[in-house]
């Protein structure tokens, strides 16, 4: 569980924005955290969770009375409403398939690159299958990415001084992830099982939010 200093309510929805990555391909989102401390947003990882969870409650307090720094949170703020919540023909798909708006593409991949805060990719392909997320978000596609949120298995590489290629694994902690358990109607996490020869296993469901598309 991420526990998260208090909140000036002047700069409140910084936890929203931090849960979307609509911030990943919007730079003046990310400069919102990277302005209270960016010795600090280095060293998360450029990872707005995890830098709301570590940042010191006087940089919060310091933004909410600062003019300079609300205006841009209002305009930056402004962008993501107009952006999640377009006006009937605003978007692409809208416009050209206005008979589908009430279908839905499911996008099945192993992985997906879409920030270095989530470390569930490799490559090409990874980053390939979250360029489509973000893309399909921007068109307004019904469109919903179905993957896998590994908890470890991919790696960082650094060179030694003498040469030597180096691999450190970092262990994903959902607390400190762009993710949140996907619920059902009913309120309730998401549970879903999978019954194998001798035995069943239970996978649980998270929801990383990309724009406007889960």
């Amino acid at each position: 569980m991420t526990v998260f200093p208090i909140m000036p309510a002047r700069v409140s929805r910084l936890y929203e924005l931090a849960y979307n990555l609509w911030w990943s391909w919007h730079p003046e989102a990310r400069a919102l955290y990277s302005t209270l401390d960016p010795t600090l947003w280095e060293q998360v990882g450029h990872n707005p969770v995890r830098f709301l969870s570590e940042v010191q409650p006087r940089y919060l307090e310091e933004a909410a009375h600062d003019e300079t720094y609300t205006q841009q949170y209002d305009s930056i703020t402004g962008d993501f409403d107009r952006y999640m919540h377009p006006g009937p023909g605003e978007t692409w798909f809208s416009r050209t398939y206005p008979e589908l708006t009430d279908c839905t593409i499911a996008y099945f991949s192993a992985e997906f690159g879409l920030h270095e805060a989530l470390p569930i990719y490799s490559g090409g392909l990874g980053i390939l299958a979250g360029d489509h997320c973000k893309e399909t978000s921007d068109l307004g596609l019904p469109f919903v990415g179905v993957g896998f949120l590994y908890p470890q298995g991919y790696f960082r590489q650094s060179i030694t001084r003498d040469g030597v290629q180096e691999a450190f694994y970092d262990k994903l902690l959902f607390s400190e992830a762009p993710a949140t358990p996907a619920c059902g109607p009913d309120g309730h996490e998401v549970l879903i099982g999978v019954d194998l020869p001798g035995r069943r296993i239970h996978a649980k469901v998270w929801k990383v939010q990309v724009g406007r598309i889960p």
